[in-house]
């Protein structure tokens, strides 16, 4: 039988809670108050990411084909190197943009600087409809190096996984995929559209993977209501 340990009530951890010198009582009632909420969101989170552990396993998929820099085509579990599990983003710059999506590169600059971190436990692929010379030109202006990026072959894998729109635009998705005896199989993939948006939000995943709303989120003005992220400033 496993055991199961008991957690203390959040209130009573945030009761531990060190006062800052000169706060007054208010803030103070209300900063214990929403610390207990923070760790009974921590508790979600993890509780969250068990649940995600532990899904049966995906549908297994068909066999996709990518294009590397070099123009080898390369099946989807040669996207894995030596890894069982491959982790994979569709950015939204295909051939018809002049310019790939703000919001896009503002998650992939982020994530290259843990990128090298990430390959050590993980594969880690950016995927692409445009050529890679040309996704690798914009990453060279960004200055990311540690990014691998690979071209879809065909429309198999846009079609499957509901990437390009009936009127030529396209939509990012962020894919787990584990390999093993049986094949691969979809692990799991972001699956909130924008209908299942709150009222008054855009659509977004939780937890956030980008760590620019993450932050933002800990300051008194959030997120905003009209604000996004720009290529150039």
């Amino acid at each position: 039988m496993a055991f199961r340990q008991t957690l203390s009530a959040a209130p009573a951890l945030a009761s531990r809670r060190r006062a800052f010198p000169g706060e007054d009582e208010n803030y103070a009632k209300a900063r214990k108050s929403l610390l207990a909420e923070e760790i009974d969101l921590r508790r979600k989170i993890a509780r969250v990411a068990a649940q995600r552990r532990a899904l049966p396993p995906g549908p297994l998929m068909a066999d996709y084909r990518f294009q590397d820099g070099d123009g080898a085509a390369l099946d989807l579990s040669d996207l894995f190197g030596e890894h069982d599990t491959l982790v994979a983003y569709f950015w939204m710059y295909g051939p018809e943009r002049e310019r790939p999506c703000p919001m896009c590169t503002n998650w992939l600059g982020a994530v290259n600087g843990n990128a090298n971190d990430l390959k050590q436990r993980v594969a880690f692929k950016i995927i692409g409809r445009s050529p890679v010379q040309r996704q690798q030109a914009f990453a060279q202006e960004r200055g990311w190096q540690a990014l691998d990026f690979v071209q879809t072959i065909g429309d198999d894998f846009t079609r499957d996984f509901a990437l390009l729109n009936p009127d030529g635009t396209e939509n990012p998705a962020l894919a787990v995929f584990k390999r093993n005896g049986s094949g691969i199989r979809l692990f799991w993939k972001s699956e909130m559209t924008p209908q299942m948006a709150d009222p008054g939000q855009d659509p977004r995943d939780a937890p956030d993977v980008a760590s620019l709303w993450t932050i933002l989120d800990l300051t008194p003005g959030g997120r905003g209501t009209d604000w996004y992220p720009s290529l150039e400033y």
